[in-house]
Parts: structure tokens; sequence; C-alpha cells
């Protein structure tokens, strides 16, 4: 099994910063808007990304919520491994709101298909948009494409992506692992 650097912890940064750059553009001061990062690893690029606008961009009001998505996957029941489920904390409402879903890598929009059916637990959203840092071409099951995107990706399907999170990792680096 050997690993390779596809994005280093400059290139994260830089990324970052690009898309929330992207986001303000689209959603000037969030007054309408809620980020919503998807359970486990879609938090960290989601918090990363609120403490930027706030810090950085001087956005002064965001809604950051985390979704947890496990009992709306079309596999939850399937395979040997057992799913556990992790934390959903939405404590404002999404009624007629603006959502980005937040997810660190877009694989087969699995996940993102169950997003959209667990969201509707609170309430109907205007629109929604899909924000990720890799875009894995060439992998998709269902017809589901980001908004706005970090970096997108040409890797085959025996090939993973694995997002290295300072706060989770002690790192930020994007990998390629082949198996």
């Amino acid at each position: 099994m050997s690993q390779k650097v596809l994005l280093n912890a400059k290139e994260v940064n830089i990324i970052l910063h690009r898309l929330a750059c992207q986001l303000i553009e689209r959603h000037h001061d969030f007054s309408n808007t809620v980020l919503i990062g998807l359970q486990p690893r879609g938090i960290y690029l989601a918090n990363r990304l609120a403490k930027i606008l706030k810090e950085d961009y001087k956005v002064s009001k965001i809604h950051l919520g985390q979704l947890d998505i496990t009992f709306y996957r079309d596999d939850f029941r399937r395979g040997d491994k057992t799913l556990e489920a992790n934390k959903t904390n939405i404590n404002f409402l999404v009624e007629d709101k603006k959502v980005v879903f937040i997810d660190d890598v877009l694989y087969t929009g699995r996940s993102i298909r169950a997003a959209l059916t667990a969201i509707q637990s609170f309430g109907r959203p205007k629109e929604i948009e899909l924000l990720t840092l890799i875009d894995r071409r060439f992998s998709r099951h269902l017809p589901i494409q980001p908004d706005y995107k970090g970096r997108q990706v040409d890797v085959i399907n025996d090939e993973k992506v694995k997002v290295n999170w300072m706060e989770n990792d002690q790192e930020d680096t994007v990998y390629l692992i082949e198996k």
C-alpha cells in the first residue's frame, strides 16, 4: 500500500480561503444561509470554513450545524461492518433557508442522497448546495455534482482519497492511497 500527497497544508489553506470567498460571493452576509457539516468528516471542513469566514472575512453571524446521515444511508444494513451513529446538532430552522452541505470527499454521491433525505426532518430548505474539498470524478453512482469544490481528482476505484485534518489527525494533508 503506497500513498501520495495530493494537497499539503499550504495548498489546503489556500483552497479553504478560495472556498470561503466563493461562499461570500454567493451568500453575502449569510443572513438566509446555513452551513451543515456532514458527519463524520465533513464537520472538520465546515468548522474550518466557519472560522475563516468569521475571523478573516468578518462575517458576523453564521449558522453552523452537524448532520448525521447514518440511518438514512442505503447501505445501513448491508455488509459486515456495523455503522456507528454520530451526533446531529442543528439548533436553528432550515425552513426557507439556503442550506450548504459540506463534506470532505464526494465519491459515489450516496452520502449526499442520504443528507438530502435527512435534512427534511428539520424543515423544507429553499435551496440546497454542496461544497466538497475533493471531488472524485468518474466514481459517481448518482447524478450529484458539487456547487463548490476545492480540487477535482481523477481516481480509479481501487484507490482511496484520505483527508487528514489538524484537529483530528495532527496534519492538514490530502493523500491518494493505492491499495
